[in-house]
């Protein structure tokens, strides 16, 4: 069957790491005789395990056969559970097969010339699922995936990132979030980068002590661009973020069907001094940015230190050096003297990793052996590198041995690949070989926040050696059930079957170690209980329990992959997958089959990437990561590569290649995992890679040459009507521009006389607790330690609990509330300051205080002049200020005003 006009689109974007991401995205234009009359998504969370189902309904409105794609980004976290499509009312599945099944219609796909890589990686945390089907006129066809995910507590809370892109107007589209978390949520927040004022009517939330449903349900109008233009505005991703509420006990058992689910997260416990060696590699290939984004990482986590902290520096090239001859205290002094010395680092040389981390081991070895470590502290190692080993030992498994059996056991080891041109493989085994974890570095304008965000989730240690413990005669088949460390912000999460005669109470118990003392926690959680807590079906899929279990056990099982013995490997390999099976979830063990209509390819398969096939294709964040069309073939790569590779018993055929590095990848919370579908893929002659949609932006009027913007604009209560215009004629340092206890708020800034503007203003309110340092280049929101960064005119839409955070294409960022004042900044150039605005200035209270703060404080007005009413004084405790009436350029309403022109 012929395939005509064809569109394909693969989306360009940026999105921060967050804890689950799906991107719903239709390839096909509405031009082409493809329309999608429905798009919708289900998702349902409970006691933090994800069921998301996405419905999408299209019809060929054409007179000729189309090609409609269904195109997807989910998470690399996610197993996928089903797909099917459903044409002319007969259905056609997915079926979960063990990937060695596969194998004989993979060479086939192959040998025909078709693309395996159709699940490619588009992000850092995304992947693209992709189907395609022919559509007869007139035909309809529904697609519809579902897929499954545990939330991971990530800096005190838990996310849930949805991304809406369907490049046209749908009919019927509708978004449904329903959670229930019975421990009671504590606070419920969303995030929108598409959202408008008009959307925003369209978003509703409901919220109770332990659910809450979201609904988004935008009409077409409100869908549209402009009453002019059929484009949609909906291009960008929306997310919930939430936490629950926390006993006494530390966390929460839950029982249903037969499992259950232990979830624990102690609350009020003292952070534990550390001891931290920073290893930081200042090869020649990290000259540059990156060397200069590590090095403001590293002078700001110095700041983060505690004062019972001790740490040291070690850089590396070809050689080792350390920054001191033994650990020190992380005084004032000595803070202040390492930041000088990060400062200093030049990148040049090679990279010797083995001689660099064993010189980590023998100084915390050394400070041990001498007592200088303090009773009750935990030591880590946090390793930076951009490359793999080029100096000394550069054996990855000789590299790995050593380091293990220098470690000991004693110490915890964390590996950061900078980029990819590291074996990611390589530092994750050799971190999880240590009681660590190993993460990706991205190479971007926000890498030195990535590396903060990574320091906080290791900053604040409160427990070690935890263990839990449950009745023999009550559980089984347990999943991992003791941690070396935890850290404040993240959860242990544990969960195992119920015996068949277990008692009516099941009874928890949680052991570790405090810096100076044993801890113990305890819990109890009646079975018939919880059976009634469990009964309301909107907000509870079938059987989510024993699914959690069976995803998290799967995790952990093909974590444990990575460090196990020859002997244990093949026991992992094979328990791993027959779960995969057992309950249809495609891991990196098992793979999708598709079927089709008759007359149409039957299948062709996808290979779903693993963390270090990005390097070999140079893979950029921000641009989808496809391969083009039979690069696999080009790599002299005809098959998936397998991702357990390098143990005894393949888990697939000797045809298959192996990949390039000889270490396996788990498939855990921090490192994407392998999965293999058989999917069909389009034409590749007809496929159009990349689409581009170039908006033209609204611009703001440009300020008359005659009239001058000023700084700050202030409204001043009644009765003065005109605004006060601050205008500050010379630069001056870090100034406390606001201070209101009552408000809960703070701002302070610097001004720049050559930019007229400042260039910077920290914004920091108490209640919600959020901190904005906006600069012309950038704006950082941090909420709960996790710092996430926006470009001036990107689209933000963030509603936090009595404030919403907003910017709008124009440039303008708006902090307001029902009972806040409102503070807007606005950027208007690259070679201009930030100018500053205040509304509902009637809200500060009477102790509002700071450079302007003042005006709103004791301000007496001197009565005009007869002759000359365009001049005033303004006494403002105690000091006069002489007030001139002129015209100037408002950029938030973008045209002239007249206001009272004061000088500071």
């Amino acid at each position: 069957m012929k395939v005509l006009n064809h569109v394909h689109t693969c989306s360009i974007f940026l999105v921060l790491p967050s804890l689950l991401l799906t991107v719903l995205q239709t390839a096909t234009a509405h031009k082409n005789g493809i329309d999608i009359y429905s798009l919708t998504v289900d998702s349902k969370v409970s006691s933090r395990f994800a069921h998301t189902v996405v419905t999408s309904r299209v019809v060929n409105k054409a007179d000729a056969v189309q090609e409609a794609v269904f195109q997807m980004e989910l998470p690399r976290k996610a197993f996928i559970t089903n797909f099917s499509m459903i044409i002319d009312g007969v259905t056609y599945p997915g079926t979960i097969k063990e990937k060695v099944a596969a194998h004989e219609q993979y060479t086939a796909a192959v040998s025909r010339g078709e693309n395996a890589g159709l699940i490619k990686a588009t992000g850092r945390k995304m992947e693209e699922f992709q189907v395609s089907v022919s559509v007869a006129p007139a035909a309809k066809i529904t697609f519809e995936l579902v897929y499954e995910e545990l939330l991971r507590r990530h800096l005190g809370m838990y996310e849930l990132l949805l991304r809406l892109q369907p490049q046209q107007l749908v009919k019927h589209l509708q978004m449904d979030i329903h959670i229930f978390e019975p421990q009671g949520i504590r606070f419920l927040e969303t995030e929108s980068t598409f959202m408008t004022n008009e959307l925003a009517e369209a978003l509703t939330t409901s919220q109770n002590e332990t659910k809450a449903h979201i609904r988004f349900k935008p009409t077409l109008s409100q869908q549209q661009k402009s009453p002019e233009q059929e484009d949609t505005v909906l291009d960008g991703h929306f997310i919930v973020r939430y936490d629950v509420n926390r006993t006494a006990s530390g966390g929460s058992v839950q029982i249903e069907n037969g499992y259950f689910v232990h979830h624990f997260a102690p609350e009020g416990l003292p952070t534990m001094p550390k001891n931290v060696v920073f290893v930081i590699d200042k090869s020649g290939s990290m000259v540059g940015r990156k060397i200069q984004q590590t090095k403001e990482a590293l002078i700001k986590i110095l700041s983060d230190l505690s004062p019972r902290d001790q740490f040291n520096i070690i850089v590396f090239n070809s050689e080792a050096t350390q920054w001191k001859e033994s650990l020190v205290p992380a005084s004032e002094e000595n803070v202040s003297m390492a930041k000088s010395y990060a400062a200093t680092i030049i990148a040049a040389g090679g990279t010797n990793i083995n001689d660099a981390t064993l010189a980590a081991v023998r100084l915390l070895d050394h400070s041990n052996r001498a007592e200088l470590l303090s009773a009750g502290s935990i030591s880590l190692i946090i390793l930076l590198t951009d490359g793999d080993p080029t100096v000394g030992e550069t054996n990855p498994k000789h590299i790995q041995k050593n380091v293990k059996e220098a470690i000991n056991n004693q110490y915890s080891l964390f590996c950061l690949g900078f980029g990819f041109d590291v074996s990611y493989a390589f530092l994750e085994k050799m971190a999880l070989d240590n009681g660590g974890l190993a993460r990706r570095i991205y190479e971007d304008s926000d890498s030195a926040l990535q590396l903060q965000d990574f320091y906080q989730e290791v900053a604040n240690p409160l427990l070690r050696d935890v263990a839990f413990e449950y009745s023999s005669n009550a559980v089984e088949e347990v999943t991992r059930d003791n941690f070396r460390h935890h850290f404040k912000g993240s959860e242990m999460v544990v969960a195992g079957k119920l015996r068949d005669q277990s008692p009516d109470v099941l009874l928890a118990r949680v052991r570790g170690q405090m810096d100076t003392q044993n801890i113990t926690f305890q819990v109890e959680s009646s079975t018939a209980e919880q059976k009634e807590l469990f009964q309301t079906p909107k907000y509870i899929f079938h059987n989510f329990m024993e699914r959690l279990w069976a995803y998290l056990t799967i995790q952990q099982l093909l974590e444990n992959f990575v460090s196990a013995s020859e002997v244990e490997s093949e026991a992992l390999k094979n328990r791993a997958l027959n779960l995969s099976l057992n309950y249809n979830f495609v891991t990196p063990l098992t793979s999708m089959v598709v079927t089709k209509p008759e007359g149409q390819e039957q299948s062709s398969v996808a290979n779903k990437p693993v963390e270090d096939d990005n390097r070999r294709r140079h893979f950029h964040i921000g641009v989808s990561g496809a391969a083009p069309v039979g690069a696999a073939q080009r790599h002299g790569q005809p098959g998936p590569p397998d991702l357990l590779q390098g143990r005894p018993g393949p888990l697939l055929p000797p045809s298959f290649p192996h990949q390039t590095s000889e270490i396996p990848t788990a498939m855990d919370q921090y490192a994407p995992s392998m999965r293999h579908f058989i999917l069909s893929e389009p034409d590749p002659g007809l496929l159009h890679r990349v689409k581009i949609n170039a908006k033209v932006l609204p611009t703001k009027a440009p300020a008359p040459a005659s009239v001058q913007h000023p700084a700050v604009i202030l409204l001043l209560p009644e009765p003065i009507a005109d605004p006060v215009c601050v205008d500050m004629r010379q630069s001056q340092g870090p100034m406390d521009l606001l201070l209101d206890p009552d408000q809960g708020l703070e701002v302070s800034g610097q001004y720049n006389a050559d930019k007229a503007g400042f260039c910077w203003i920290d914004v920091i309110f108490k209640n919600p607790q959020l901190q904005v340092h906006v600069l012309p280049e950038r704006v950082v929101v941090v909420r709960n330690r996790r710092s996430s960064a926006y470009a001036w005119k990107e689209t933000l839409y963030l509603v936090l609990p009595g404030m919403k955070v907003t910017m709008d294409e124009k440039g303008l960022l708006l902090f307001s509330g029902p009972d806040k004042v409102t503070i807007s900044l606005s950027h208007n150039g690259p070679e201009k300051g930030l100018l500053l605005f205040l509304r509902d200035t009637d809200r500060f209270s009477s102790r509002v205080n700071g450079t302007l703060g003042q005006f709103y404080r004791d301000v007496v007005w001197e009565p005009a002049e007869a002759a000359d009413d365009s001049r005033r004084v303004l006494r403002v405790q105690g000091k006069d200020y002489s007030a001139t009436r002129e015209l100037k350029f408002d950029y938030q309403k973008g045209k002239e005003i007249s206001c009272w022109s004061v000088e500071l």
